[in-house]
């Protein structure tokens, strides 16, 4: 059973959509130190309709942490809370308080496979112990109302047949509906966190078997997706696709999501315009004490590929952290886009 987003998504336009696809349809992946609160904020300027990820949040900061690892906008609806762990009550807990935040969806990582997050019992080294993640989704979903999902890989190690996907699958699946599967298996030794992105094979026609054999289930795709006509031709056969290092390193992609995967008929806004409808956003922020380069460090990439990109970037990384940048910085950078 697929669970569909069908509350009314509010943007700073003061517009809203009714959308009634798969939450998952279009998401942008949850990165560490990447898919921030400022991210996901311009993210949402972008596309009305993909679902954001936060990054992956661990149980013992959220409950035990001094900082608010669970703030976010309004604006950035429909929004997720990735969690990391493996302790069934701490992630009630963490998910019962997402839920009264009001997060549309919580996640769990069972797919990064960095040494830290397996030290921590958490993440891709998860897949060998399935039924502690359906023990660990059924604490979430006794909580919440709202879904529960799992990210997870094809496979770890040497256990990497289908056979096994399918029985950890069969194992989470009564608690579970959504699984966001990259499609490639995750070595957790002997490679870095950036190597288990590239070097094992892609496997896309797992994950649409998986889909095909289990129909009932909403199955996302995810690794390696760089363009939204590739996300189309998945579409074909899964029923939802997720999207990472290309949305946050070129994310004027973005800007197309509602026009080409959701049926949307308004007009994709451009670069120059997105940024400049962060210039309130940035305001406030100063004010609030963040400097400008941890929000504009989000939107180097906007003008990939066209003229006066490279000027866009260099100015702002060595004048973002000066002492007194500002909006007046944003649009100076914006001038080599415009001559």
């Amino acid at each position: 059973m697929a669970h569909y987003f069908i509350k009314q998504v509010f943007i700073l336009s003061g517009h809203h959509s009714l959308s009634r696809y798969p939450l998952n349809r279009f998401s942008v992946a949850p990165m560490l130190d990447w898919t921030d609160k400022h991210c996901r904020y311009f993210h949402r300027l972008l596309t009305k309709q993909a679902l954001l990820y936060t990054e992956m949040v661990t149980t013992g900061a959220i409950l035990f942490g001094k900082g608010d690892y669970l703030a976010y906008n309004e604006q950035e609806h429909p929004v997720s809370l990735q969690l990391g762990g493996s302790d069934p009550v701490a992630l009630a807990k963490c998910a019962k308080l997402a839920e009264e935040r009001g997060y549309d969806e919580i996640n769990l990582n069972v797919g990064c496979p960095s040494d830290r997050v397996q030290n921590g019992r958490f993440g891709a080294c998860l897949m060998s112990d399935a039924q502690l993640v359906a023990d660990c989704v059924k604490a979430m979903q006794d909580e919440v109302a709202i879904p529960v999902t799992v990210k997870t890989r094809i496979g770890i190690d040497e256990q990497d047949s289908y056979d096994f996907l399918c029985q950890f699958i069969e194992t989470v699946m009564p608690y579970c509906h959504t699984f966001i599967v990259h499609a490639r298996k995750a070595w957790l030794s002997g490679l870095s966190p950036k190597e288990n992105r590239e070097i094992p094979p892609l496997d896309y026609l797992r994950v649409y078997q998986l889909k095909q054999d289990y129909p009932d289930l909403t199955i996302a795709i995810n690794g390696g997706i760089k363009s939204l006509t590739e996300a189309q031709e998945h579409l074909k056969y899964v029923d939802g696709v997720m999207m990472g290092r290309e949305a946050y390193q070129n994310p004027i992609v973005l800007s197309q999501v509602d026009q080409m995967l959701f049926g949307c008929q308004n007009a994709p806004i451009s670069g120059i315009e997105a940024v400049q409808a962060m210039f309130p956003y940035i305001e406030q922020q100063l004010l609030a004490g963040t400097p400008l380069n941890h929000i504009c460090r989000h939107l180097l990439g906007i003008f990939n590929g066209q003229v006066g990109a490279r000027q866009w970037r260099r100015y702002l990384s060595e004048n973002a952290t000066k002492k007194g940048a500002d909006v007046t910085t944003m649009e100076r950078a914006l001038e080599y886009l415009q001559s």
